[in-house]
């Protein structure tokens, strides 16, 4: 089994954010690699990896970084491969990282999610990959199906709560 997604991020304290877009790749069966690079510490290994991701298979690159946040740019920098940031919540409530990663010049697109939003960069790198893929485009469909079925659950729910002044 080859990755076809990669998950980078610029420290394994990122893990714990991080898990969420794993959980959901694991899953929905779709193979993938784990790897911690810094585009500050080890700026050799990031370009090496930019450079050999596409002729490794791989498809999609999800990275993750805070503060500086500079990884995502980095890698995308180096590939064609479509690059999806996550900024992590590690100073200034994750803002910092947000605009580091968003900012990015002509050229050198970086799609980014929310903060600590792991879970909807693998959700896009899913839906990207559902572009030719029509088993994971299924896939794709399924989880968003599941997701109607939650709030459907939830409106249940709030069906037994009681108040003197709930009107439904």
């Amino acid at each position: 089994m080859n990755p076809i997604v990669s998950i980078i991020m610029g420290s394994t304290s990122d893990w714990k954010v991080m898990e969420k877009a794993a959980t959901l790749l694991n899953d929905l069966e779709i193979p993938f690699e784990i790897n911690a690079l810094s585009a500050h510490r080890t700026p050799e290994k990031v370009e090496e990896f930019s450079k050999n991701a596409e002729s490794r298979g791989i498809k999609i690159i999800i990275a993750a970084a805070g503060m500086a946040a500079h990884l995502p740019g980095v890698i995308a920098a180096g590939t064609n491969l479509p690059v999806i940031g996550v900024p992590i919540n590690a100073t200034l409530d994750g803002m910092d990282s947000l605009l580091a990663i968003v900012q990015m010049p002509p050229g050198i697109p970086v799609a980014t999610v929310g903060i600590n939003a792991s879970l909807n960069a693998a959700l896009l790198a899913v839906q990207i990959l559902s572009l030719s893929n029509e088993e994971i485009a299924k896939k794709s469909k399924n989880y968003k199906e599941n997701l109607k079925g939650k709030i459907e659950k939830a409106n249940q729910d709030f069906a037994k709560i009681e108040f003197k002044f709930k009107t439904n």
